[in-house]
């Protein structure tokens, strides 16, 4: 069955987008010398207890609808969350922010949406095509780089790792909502699950993390861009198709670039330019609400021309008899 996407869906998965493309500038920004995993550990795991203590404190019994046939999916969610953090933070670490963006989510709406098809059976509209295609070359165009600039090809692996994470995660997801699973407690399980897996490395990187810019940093990564954003992601994913949240995560590489040009100095060039309208582009098709088709009319009574059926003929009794006057 096809699923229609709903304006409020879309705003809270675009809300997700938005606070998801700080990650990349923020991490540029604060410049704390701790690995690359350590900090998407602390992020995960930071953002998964605050998530956890909010539901218990709004919805403690959130946690008794993950049953026993909700684990598969949610052990797929937290394995993806853990390895998009790694992947996504050495990514950054190695190519910089727009180029990492760029690349992890120009691939997460295809990964998204050919997971969801073989997955859910969900059928992928012309119209998701078609913005998705304009959002993958506009990204194609963002992390175009300006003058000699070298793309390391492990950075751009990693990359590429998290974008296929991205739709593993988003598919899995849909599959606990479809569940009637509480999502927000099923978040905080992936996210606390995921940190667990990276603790070693975050353990070793806490001289670096416990200093006043990495205090900073993950202060604002864990509750923020973590709990909240994919407290946004999966609220809206209700109202949305995996396929369209996929294509509508494509505004992080987008408000990451506008951050990297207005905050770290970089250049706004001709092509990223042109990317970034293909990919508004993009997101603007897709987040357009599906029209509904139009109901069926009633033929109007007496009107002739509607119903073309034969008209079932009463059966003639047994015994013949003459017509009346004025028949056939």
């Amino acid at each position: 069955m096809e699923q229609r996407n709903d304006v409020s869906g879309v705003l809270l998965v675009l809300m997700a987008g938005i606070l998801w493309g700080t990650v990349g500038p923020a991490q540029l920004l604060a410049d704390v010398p701790a690995g690359p995993v350590a900090l998407g550990g602390a992020r995960i795991l930071l953002g998964g207890v605050v998530l956890a203590v909010t539901v218990l404190v709004t919805a403690p019994g959130a946690y008794r609808t993950l049953s026993r046939t909700s684990w598969p999916p949610l052990l797929a969610a937290s394995a993806a969350t853990a390895t998009f953090q790694a992947a996504f933070m050495t990514s950054v670490a190695r190519t910089g922010a727009a180029v990492a963006t760029a690349i992890a989510f120009g691939i997460a709406p295809v990964s998204t949406g050919v997971c969801e098809r073989l997955v859910l059976g969900t059928p992928l509209t012309r119209r998701w095509i078609g913005g998705t295609a304009f959002a993958i070359a506009g990204c194609a165009l963002v992390m175009t780089p300006a003058g000699p600039v070298r793309i390391d090809a492990y950075g751009a692996a990693f990359g590429a790792l998290a974008g296929g994470c991205f739709g593993v995660y988003t598919v899995s997801a849909k599959r606990l909502i479809h569940g009637g699973v509480g999502m927000p407690a099923a978040v905080s399980v992936t996210l606390l699950a995921g940190g667990a897996v990276l603790a070693p490395w975050t353990l070793a990187g806490l001289p670096a993390l416990g200093t006043v810019r990495g205090l900073a940093l993950v202060t604002w990564l864990g509750p923020v861009t973590a709990a909240l954003a994919y407290w946004f992601f999966v609220t809206g994913l209700r109202r949305v198709t995996a396929a369209t949240a996929g294509t509508l995560s494509l505004a992080e590489p987008l408000v990451a670039t506008v951050l990297a040009v207005s905050v770290l100095g970089e250049r706004m060039s001709a092509p990223v330019t042109a990317g970034s309208v293909l990919l508004l582009g993009g997101l603007v098709i897709v987040s357009l609400p599906s029209r509904r088709p139009p109901a069926a009319k009633a033929p109007p009574r007496g009107h002739r021309g509607f119903d073309t059926r034969p008209k079932a003929r009463r059966p003639r009794p047994a015994t013949a008899t003459a017509p009346p006057a004025g028949r056939p």
